[in-house]
């Protein structure tokens, strides 16, 4: 028994290591003011790269590499619209989607059916992974996974405990305020949404590369829209998207687990239980629709709003 927990938690990490991936960039976006909608046409383009270069070159880290820095350059698209030319972000974000989603499919459509002729191997943490029930969870994976772990508590770090992190916060929350004390609002926001590009990027050529070794078609499968959400639900915490993360990988898991249990005699229908993952984001964002919980919950001030300098305030 413990060893199907320690391998369905196994699986819930495995899976929720992109969406983690695409939330914590994400994070950092909306801490600095900018909202982005265009995670999952970044993480399409990040896979469809990612699975290229290592498909032509043999080598994953610079499939990984270069899927984070073409999905960064896409990003600055939004950073330049929203930023610069103070567009309606949630307009922009969409268009990013669907420019990211439409190139990968013109890119991809050569590669489909194409088997990968390298695979990411597993890397156990010699103690660690012998702990009984967490040991095979967590520290029995990739190297990519236990990158996550490294990003998370970094970032977590960087946003709480320096400089830089308050200066991102403060812009997030008051950017004239911040002006006001000499941060460069525009620089700290174009970093973070490259940065939220990067990982996006990251996130989706973990899939093409580690997690699924092949191109298919859509295989981001809507996980953008869950890294979205997860920074709702994490409360823009870094360490809190972990256990969201996870969450969201386990009802991934958990619907090839129900396939063949019987409720009462009968099997749960394939469709409902695939819808699982999309069911729990749609009621986040139910869930955080409203102004008054938006600021319960701790949502940056400014988040949404374009920045005239303007109406800075001395």
């Amino acid at each position: 028994m413990f060893e199907d927990v320690a391998i369905s938690l196994k699986i819930a990490v495995e899976a929720g290591t992109p969406i983690l991936l695409a939330s914590l960039g994400e994070i950092y976006a909306e801490r600095s003011g900018v909202l982005n909608l265009g995670v999952e046409g970044m993480m399409m383009l990040g896979a469809v790269v990612g699975f290229a270069t290592t498909l032509t070159t043999k080598n994953p880290i610079l499939g990984v590499l270069l899927a984070s820095l073409v999905a960064a350059l896409l990003s600055l698209v939004h950073a330049f619209a929203c930023v610069s030319l103070k567009a309606n972000q949630v307009v922009s974000g969409l268009a990013l989607t669907m420019l990211g989603v439409g190139i990968s499919g013109v890119l991809g459509r050569q590669f489909v059916g194409s088997p990968l002729p390298v695979r990411v191997a597993e890397a156990s943490i010699p103690g660690l992974s012998d702990i009984p029930l967490i040991g095979k969870a967590l520290f029995s994976h990739d190297p990519f996974v236990y990158l996550s772990y490294a990003l998370v508590v970094i970032l977590w770090f960087v946003l709480y405990k320096t400089k830089l992190g308050i200066e991102i916060r403060a812009v997030g929350e008051d950017p004239s305020a911040a002006d006001a004390a000499g941060v460069n609002v525009a620089l700290v926001q174009y970093g973070c949404v490259a940065l939220g590009g990067a990982l996006a990027g990251l996130g989706g050529a973990y899939l093409s590369v580690v997690y699924t070794p092949a191109w298919i078609e859509n295989m981001t499968a809507g996980r953008g829209w869950i890294a979205i959400a997860l920074v709702i639900f994490a409360m823009w915490d870094p360490l809190r998207a972990v256990i969201g993360a996870y969450l969201f990988g386990g009802l991934e898991a958990l619907q090839f687990r129900l396939q063949q249990a019987l409720f009462f005699g009968y099997r749960i229908p394939v469709t409902l239980l695939g819808s699982l993952p999309y069911i729990a984001t749609i009621a986040v964002l139910v869930f955080a629709s409203s102004e008054a919980v938006r600021k319960r919950i701790g949502a940056p001030s400014a988040l949404g709003k374009p920045y005239f300098r303007e109406e800075r305030v001395f």
